[in-house]
């Protein structure tokens, strides 16, 4: 391959040259210039979410999940009850994280193909007093659902529940606007669509909770509030940053901005979505969900119901092709997932289309008999 195979998965994602090459240089960590580039790169996330006057952002060493696990410590009282909507994969792993923190976690479940439902929620939030926050998977990629934010956010501010929002796949890409959405906490990544590279999460906090976090963490690493407070007093972050992924990340959100911020990399991945979709049509496979409740995200399809259909081999295949593309996540059928965002746009789209049918070819498959 003469180019980086592209990745077509919910992150890590295809960066640009521009990314990479921002992490060819060593930082100090406590040196006045990487101290610049973290102020930097959280006015800017603030601005993304027009959050300025409502809410602060702290940034976390590690992986998107860190942070969730993080955001629920620090926001949840130990005598708390946590309600967890659940539409797939990603909402169970954040109802296991809320019981490994010692929280009271109820959850609702809902089909993995359909939006979590607003009003059941009002209703169950009406009957049980008990419970203090909701968490809201916004996109829950283990299908591709977009669940309704801006709804969920309204019924929680109607009854005074806390709404803690994992946006990890969503950030950037979707409308959020802090200014008409209340959330007490909302979670996101480097490595997703900032595109810029994993190992950093960060979270929004309401200023008007904040106060009261403090304390409630039982993790020393991981206290958003002890973090949030040592960097408003020196600048730096508590314990060794991952410079290299910061200074990345402050050149991805450089791209963002030129590109023209969240409406413009939404129309482009929602043409990567098109420009997939159509492709695959033709090819004979068919998506998961129903258009209505897709995010332009990651797109679920169906396994060819053919006997020569093997998924590692259809894997590996596409990857000799120069595409990496991400298993299925569900437990009703076979399928797989294809992703739609990163540094990449409809041309890129088009060839892995190509790749997946020259794909097919090798395998002996002429044509996915899905039979859904």
């Amino acid at each position: 391959m003469d180019r980086d195979r592209i990745l077509l998965t919910p992150g890590p994602l295809t960066t640009t040259l521009r990314t990479k090459l921002a992490m060819l240089k060593d930082w100090g960590s406590w040196d006045a210039d990487f101290i610049a580039v973290t102020a930097s790169v959280r006015r800017s996330l603030l601005a993304i979410i027009h959050g300025q006057d409502s809410h602060v952002v702290v940034p976390l060493q590690g992986s998107g999940t860190f942070s969730v696990e993080a955001a629920i410590a620090t926001l949840v009282p130990h005598d708390g009850h946590v309600l967890v909507l659940d539409n797939g994969a990603y909402c169970k792993r954040a109802a296991r994280i809320t019981s490994l923190m010692g929280r009271r976690c109820s959850t609702m479940s809902f089909d993995e193909a359909s939006p979590v439902d607003p009003q059941a929620l009002a209703q169950r939030l009406q009957e049980d007093a008990s419970i203090t926050h909701v968490v809201l998977i916004h996109c829950e990629t283990g299908a591709g659902v977009l669940n309704p934010l801006q709804a969920v956010a309204d019924v929680c501010a109607r009854f005074d529940r806390g709404l803690i929002v994992d946006a990890m796949s969503s950030f950037a890409a979707l409308e959020i606007d802090a200014r008409k959405t209340r959330f007490d906490a909302l979670i996101a990544a480097s490595g997703k669509c900032l595109e810029g590279v994993p190992g950093m999460g960060f979270v929004f906090i309401r200023r008007a909770v904040l106060e009261g976090c403090a304390g409630r963490s039982q993790s020393l690493a991981m206290d958003l509030h002890d973090q949030y407070v040592y960097m408003e007093k020196t600048g730096q972050w508590r314990f060794t940053p991952p410079t290299h992924v910061v200074v990345a990340l402050h050149e991805a959100i450089v791209q963002f901005e030129a590109e023209g911020g969240q409406s413009a990399r939404l129309a482009r991945y929602t043409r990567n979505y098109q420009t997939l979709v159509t492709g695959m049509a033709a090819l004979g496979f068919k998506p998961f969900l129903d258009p209505a409740v897709q995010a332009p995200i990651i797109v679920t399809f169906h396994a060819p119901q053919h006997p020569a259909y093997e998924f590692k081999r259809f894997y590996d295949t596409a990857k000799h092709y120069g595409f990496l593309l991400y298993p299925g996540k569900l437990t009703q059928v076979e399928t797989f997932r294809v992703g739609c965002i990163g540094a990449i746009g409809p041309v890129e789209m088009r060839q892995a289309v190509d790749a997946v049918a020259q794909t097919l070819r090798d395998m002996g498959i002429s044509q996915p008999a899905l039979g859904v």
